[in-house]
């Protein structure tokens, strides 16, 4: 059709020529027709190579919003997240921001909570109702030892005992908030990630804590003991991995706050391979409809 209409501008470029000398052309017309004659043909065009694409029944990968998930929400509550580092300190920003994240996600979303110390445990089975959910944060209170792999065992049970309405198990992720190393359990963090891999259940670690991070503990005869507990990112950062997840690794507040605002996104959307004829269809139907007004406005004939 370009071909086409290139060959029928010359042949009219000759056929005027026929009828006169083209070097008086100037003092009969004010000006030679411009590029934007052009334009209607254009966008013609493009209109119906939209048309063809549609025929062809495209297809895209479109991001759409979940209607129904589980979210565990694994939470640390050793000893180490006690530091003050982060203010106001670690377990504190985890659960005030955990509280925050918790309003991001869609309501229908089901939330289960899992603290782990020494031992990992069940602070809230998964529920909708959500100030279930603030009240279980809000009970959360530091321990001793980390038994991460047992958190993650156990999150991943309880969520497999989740079903739809229809029978399925629904969505879910797990997302481990800590600052350290193992300590403690009886499951290997790498058995209980791919464990968790398998059951297509990814886990998202948010490693907590700066190098400078101390807690002070009372010994015997009210001597006071300062210990150092820096985070430990490489556990958290294998179980992401092997899980299928993402590492997350913050140092203040601030930066806690974007991580949950980013997983409240992430979580709270899915991709889905989805058919955009009617995408297509619907611009090529819109472009004729211009370029054809387009002509008829300018010239009072279809191009």
């Amino acid at each position: 059709m370009i071909g086409g209409y290139v060959l029928l501008e010359r042949r009219r470029e000759r056929d005027a020529a026929k009828f006169g000398n083209p070097d008086l052309l100037p003092g009969v017309v004010d000006r030679k027709p411009g590029r934007l004659r052009h334009l209607p043909l254009a966008v013609l065009l493009v209109g119906l190579v939209a048309m063809v694409m549609g025929v062809a029944r495209p297809h895209a990968n479109v991001t759409i919003a979940r209607q129904q998930a589980t979210v565990m929400l694994a939470m640390d509550v050793s000893r180490s997240m006690r530091a003050t580092d982060v203010k106001p300190s670690r377990l504190a920003a985890a659960v005030k921001d955990a509280d925050a994240f918790v309003k991001k996600i869609p309501s229908k979303f089901r939330i289960g909570i899992v603290s782990f110390g020494s031992q990992a445990r069940i602070a809230l089975p998964p529920t909708s109702d959500r100030n279930l959910v603030h009240q279980a944060l809000a009970d959360l209170h530091a321990g001793e030892g980390t038994a991460i792999g047992d958190a993650v065992a156990l999150s991943v049970k309880i969520a497999r005992r989740e079903r739809t309405s229809d029978g399925k198990i629904p969505p879910t992720a797990v997302l481990m908030i800590s600052d350290g190393a193992r300590d403690g359990g009886r499951t290997p963090p790498a058995t209980a990630a791919r464990a968790a891999k398998a059951a297509h259940i990814p886990v998202y670690t948010i490693v907590l804590g700066t190098q400078d991070g101390t807690v002070t503990n009372t010994l015997t005869g009210g001597y006071r003991e300062i210990i150092h507990v820096p985070p430990s990112p490489q556990t958290l950062q294998q179980i992401a991995q092997l899980s299928g997840g993402r590492s997350f690794t913050v140092a203040s507040d601030s930066r806690l706050k974007e991580v949950y605002s980013r997983l409240g996104s992430l979580l709270g959307h899915r991709t889905e391979n989805r058919e955009i004829t009617d995408v297509f269809a619907g611009s090529a139907a819109v472009l004729l409809l211009v370029g054809g007004g387009l002509s008829l406005a300018w010239f009072r004939r279809m191009p």
